[in-house]
């Protein structure tokens, strides 16, 4: 059994775990993803394991699947941040700050920087 999306418009609208015969008799297009597939790495429970990564990243409901790359990736959280076309994952355009004594650090959007929010 194998993980399959369902994509319509470059859109995941379902996941299901089906055998390949199955897949094969269902309307629509049906795209293979691995559940152990996160950030263009083959993972275990334990973490990386060597295995060959699937599509980038395993697909989700709303994730978009870029078939120029064939990847999976999660919408954008922020108009401003950058897909990583390695791994597939938004990376906002400045680095978050370590992490700080007197709170911690929230994206804004407006001003397209970190800021901290003390407690």
């Amino acid at each position: 059994m194998s993980h399959f999306a369902k994509v319509e418009d470059s859109i995941v609208v379902t996941v299901i775990v089906a055998d390949q015969e199955f897949v094969n008799n269902l309307e629509g297009t049906w795209i293979q993803t691995s559940f152990n597939t996160y950030g263009n790495v083959h993972r275990n429970e334990t973490g990386p394991d060597g295995g060959e990564p699937l599509r980038k990243n395993f697909a989700g409901v709303g994730f978009t699947y870029d078939a120029t790359a064939d990847a999976f990736h999660e919408p954008s959280p922020y108009p401003s941040w950058i897909l990583d076309t390695d791994t597939f994952f938004w990376e906002p355009p400045v680095k978050k700050p370590d992490d700080s004594e007197d709170g911690y650090y929230v994206w804004d959007e407006d001003t397209t920087d970190w800021v901290l929010i003390t407690e």
